[in-house]
């Protein structure tokens, strides 16, 4: 074995893992792409956070018990592996992989538009641009480096949440604002729930693009500083934490200004405020959905570069993608990762206003199919496990009751997909993007490499 594969670090300590969980969920997410759910669900969006914080909630409680059981770096896919069989592991790497380069460059796509916010006439593909070749050397220096910066950032992404929640119950109780404040917003305009349960339900479907990236925790296993003990501190702290900052957030933003006035042509955050006369909130809050886009973005350059890592350690990718630099960095798929997401910013030129939308609606098929193979991979793990006899020291809580919950979830998003036309496209993709992977993985076998 060559020795540079065995100098993966171990240089990530809890407060890293609590972060990166925290700032792979909160970023464009919440800050820009709920957006279209505020225009489904009204006020009733909070509940559709909850709901869905349910069933992420169960996703990475099975994560968690078998990155504990044993931790791996590139998780799941690995996982897939070993209790699906080879096809499951190849098709559940190469989509995650996938799936976060999509993620990758949709945040490119929205750095370009918070730009805009303070210089209109500045190109969204040069911004995309210098974000990509900052992020990539911060990748390349070494794991601590990745998890120093995205800590720093998920501080700032918090803070401000924080911050803005507090002066928007000061706006609230002190009547601060241009008008009336009072909590009639949540159902003076068309009642909690205008567009009644079909709004709830298609407003789902954008809220669990909001979570993704919380399953990030799992990937960060081969670099955890004790893993049994980091990652189940982690996985049970994060879920409240972000149901605190999505609802909360929300909550104050529909009680100090009128759901069906926030409009879709940047982050609601930062809109809210520039229309109320204060902008000085809506700068700093600008500044901040900014550094958000980028921390996911960073997020999402580390998750590629180490799915590509394992899929090439279980001979699912090319061999030379397993080799580490000294600083146990895994420098080719970083590189490559960083190489692909420049299509953003070829499409932000091309489309510059509709890129994201797009881009959301393929991520969100490409999440789902991860979070499915979790679920389908975890009740094989728990079955086998079973089976032998073997207990694991962070159990779910209903299982196999759980499992099904989130099947049957999953599939009722992918329905709601249908239903919304700016997302026809990823619907379709689904069948074809399964059947190209499904061809990827016969060309392996048959080469035999």
């Amino acid at each position: 074995m060559n020795k540079n594969e065995t100098k993966m670090k171990r240089g990530l300590k809890n407060r890293h893992l609590q972060m990166i969980a925290l700032g792979g969920s909160i970023g464009t997410g919440l800050f820009y792409g709920s957006a279209p759910a505020l225009q489904a669900a009204g006020p009733s969006l909070s509940l559709a956070y909850v709901l869905g914080g349910i069933i992420i909630f169960f996703v990475m409680r099975m994560l968690g018990e078998m990155v504990v059981d044993e931790p791996i770096a590139g998780s799941f896919s690995y996982f897939a592996n070993k209790y699906c069989g080879e096809f499951w592991g190849f098709i559940s790497g190469w989509n995650y992989w996938f799936c976060y380069i999509l993620v990758s460059m949709s945040e490119l796509a929205a750095v370009g538009i918070y730009v805009n916010f303070w210089l209109p006439d500045f190109p969204q593909w040069i911004s995309a641009l210098i974000c990509i070749i900052i992020i990539t050397i911060v990748n390349l220096v070494n794991v601590r480096s990745y998890g120093e910066v995205e800590f720093g950032m998920t501080i700032i992404k918090i803070a401000a949440i924080i911050a803005m929640m507090v002066f928007g119950a000061i706006i609230i109780f002190t009547q601060l604002g241009p008008f009336p404040q009072n909590f009639s917003n949540l159902w003076a305009h068309g009642g909690y729930m205008p567009h009644g349960l079909w709004g709830l339900a298609i407003s789902l479907v954008i809220v669990m693009f909001s979570f993704g990236g919380i399953e990030l925790v799992g990937i960060t296993a081969g670099e955890a500083e004790n893993p049994k003990t980091t990652i189940p501190k982690a996985i049970n702290d994060v879920i409240w934490r972000i149901l605190l900052f999505y609802i909360g957030a929300w909550f104050i933003l529909m009680v100090i200004y009128p759901w069906n006035q926030v409009g879709l042509s940047g982050s609601p955050f930062v809109e809210i405020f520039a229309k109320m006369g204060i902008p000085a909130a809506a700068n700093i809050l600008n500044l901040v959905v900014l550094t958000a886009a980028i921390s996911v973005y960073n997020s999402a350059m580390y998750s590629t570069s180490r799915m590509l890592y394992s899929l090439a350690k279980q001979n699912n990718a090319p061999k030379v993608f397993g080799n580490l630099t000294r600083s146990g960095v895994p420098a080719l798929p970083t590189l490559l990762s960083s190489f692909i997401t420049l299509i953003a910013v070829v499409l932000t030129y091309l489309f510059p206003q509709k890129v994201f939308i797009y881009l959301m609606a393929v991520v969100i098929i490409a999440i789902v199919i991860s979070w499915f193979t979790i679920v389908l991979v975890h009740y094989n793990f728990r079955r086998k496990k079973n089976k032998l006899g073997e207990k694991t020291s962070f159990k779910t809580f209903f299982y196999p009751y759980d499992n099904y919950i989130c099947i049957a979830f999953f599939i009722f998003v992918i329905g709601m997909m249908t239903q919304i036309p700016s997302m026809h496209l990823a619907v379709v993709i689904l069948p074809v993007w399964i059947i190209l992977l499904s061809i990827g993985y016969i060309i392996k076998k048959r080469s035999g490499h």
